[in-house]
């Protein structure tokens, strides 16, 4: 190994990592989007035919983790700390595993409605998303900041959302004048907590990037 090369695979590779992280969050992103349609949708076989995609899109989100973490582990100097950048693909996965969970569960438990609760969580998640992909983009430039400041805002204040609205759909589930058996609120409270842990998981990722902002500013 010559001079250069040496050099070379010490330096931090961060295209490798800003390109790894683009590819996870824009398959997140056609999760999520596929997620709302699953959520919008009353025909529980185009339901079921879409989950099926949607397993297919956190397959790869899955085989993205672990090539970051292949590079994690190969890569002697990163461009942010190693264990930031871990958490921020985890934070992902988590996210897409969740959505994907939430899917499977409206498909097992033969769930056909699409009531307001699924729509909007899958909207504020959708839109929680988006916010995520931006601040991945912006991440590899401290100049972006302030406005990646913002995003980790917007992200909290969605978030606040979602706890909201889990409440508010917890709530509606157990009064017992709505007429549900305790079978379908236990099946309905089951895909609530799914989406509830799918908002936490996004505030996570801010954690994770709030910390490379404090390190790297």
């Amino acid at each position: 190994m010559n001079a250069d090369a040496i050099v070379k695979w010490f330096m931090p590779k961060e295209e490798q990592f800003q390109h790894l992280l683009s590819k996870d969050t824009q398959n997140l992103l056609a999760g999520a989007r596929l997620f709302a349609e699953i959520a919008r949708c009353e025909k529980f076989e185009q339901r079921r035919v879409l989950t099926v995609q949607l397993k297919g899109i956190e397959h790869q989100g899955d085989l993205i983790t672990r090539q970051v973490f292949d590079a994690l582990n190969s890569t002697f100097i990163t461009p942010f700390d190693r264990e930031d950048l871990r958490s921020i693909a985890s934070n992902l996965d988590d996210i897409l595993d969740a959505l994907e969970n939430v899917a499977q569960y409206l498909v097992i438990f033969e769930l056909s409605a699409a009531p307001d609760g699924l729509r909007q969580f899958a909207s504020i998640l959708a839109e929680m998303v988006q916010e995520i992909d931006q601040l991945t983009s912006l991440l590899w430039d401290m100049a972006n900041e302030k406005r990646m400041q913002e995003g980790i805002v917007r992200i909290s204040d969605l978030e606040n959302q979602g706890d909201n609205l889990y409440n508010t759909v917890l709530a509606d589930l157990f009064r017992e004048e709505n007429g549900r058996t305790p079978l379908q609120v236990l099946k309905w409270k089951e895909v609530y907590q799914g989406l509830e842990d799918a908002c936490d998981h996004c505030r996570d990722y801010t954690h994770a990037v709030g910390n490379v902002l404090v390190k790297n500013s």
